[in-house]
Formats: structure tokens, sequence, C-alpha cells
């Protein structure tokens, strides 16, 4: 066997090279823990897998983990915001307060009520000092 010369490296860095191709392998037996694990708590993710199989003496990566987890049907979406106001709006109302100057340099406090559907005004009172109670009293008195 006729070994050809090595220029720059040694032969030892050149053998060494060629060994270590990609990354070591995981056990089968870890793989198969790991989708035992997800399978028979199907509320665990990766993170809480990867802790579990570490408090056992395992060291893999949370990656390694997550690769070998099997694929879980995605989730319907939820409802939207949009959707939400779309099937809620007849039943919802909305109420604000807001000021209002007057000739006298005093501040007027208006509240009022609103139905969100036709928005429409359901109630309103002004008061110059608006208080806890009297707004209360106010939402009592739009929704008798």
């Amino acid at each position: 066997m006729q070994l050809t010369p090595l220029v720059g490296r040694s032969r030892y860095a050149a053998e060494k090279k060629s060994k270590l191709k990609g990354r070591s392998k995981i056990d089968p037996e870890i793989r198969k823990l790991i989708k035992k694990i997800a399978k028979a708590n199907p509320l665990w993710g990766a993170p809480r897998i990867h802790s579990e199989l570490f408090k056992l003496g395992f060291t893999v990566s949370e990656a390694t983990v997550s690769n070998y987890m099997p694929k879980r049907k995605p989730k319907p979406p939820s409802q939207t915001w949009r959707t939400f106001l779309k099937n809620h709006m007849f039943s919802t109302c909305s109420m604000d307060f807001f000021t209002v100057p007057t000739a006298a340099f005093k501040i007027l406090f208006v509240f009022f009520i609103i139905h969100n559907d036709r928005r429409k005004i359901i109630h309103f009172n002004v008061t110059s000092n608006p208080t806890a109670q009297w707004t209360c009293q106010q939402i009592v008195e739009a929704f008798p």
C-alpha cells in the first residue's frame, strides 16, 4: 500500500479529520424515550421533556428533543377580536367621559353610554364633580 505524502499537515490530523464526519448519533433508546414521554404527556413541550431527561441523567440538547418529538396536529385558529365583536355587537355597550369647558372657565364632565349595535345613545348626564358613586348611579339608571 502506497501512502501519498501530505503537504501542510500531518497524517494524524488528516486521519482524525476524515473520521469526524457530521454529528454523533443519538442512541435509539433515547429516541424511544423521547417519543414515549411525549406521547404520555401531550401537554409537555421540548423544554419540559429536555429537563426531565436531564434529571434522569441523559445529556441531549433541547433542539434534539424537539427534532425527535412526534409531530402534533396544529390547533384550530382561535377566534379573532373582529369575529368576537361581530358576534357580540348586538349585546354590548360602551361608556366614556369627556370634558366640556364652559364660558366661565369651569370644566363639566359628560358621561354617556352608547349601544354598539346601532350606535344609539342610551344614557348621558353632566356633572361638575364626578365620583364613583355618581358613575355607578348613572349605570343603574341606564340599565334599570
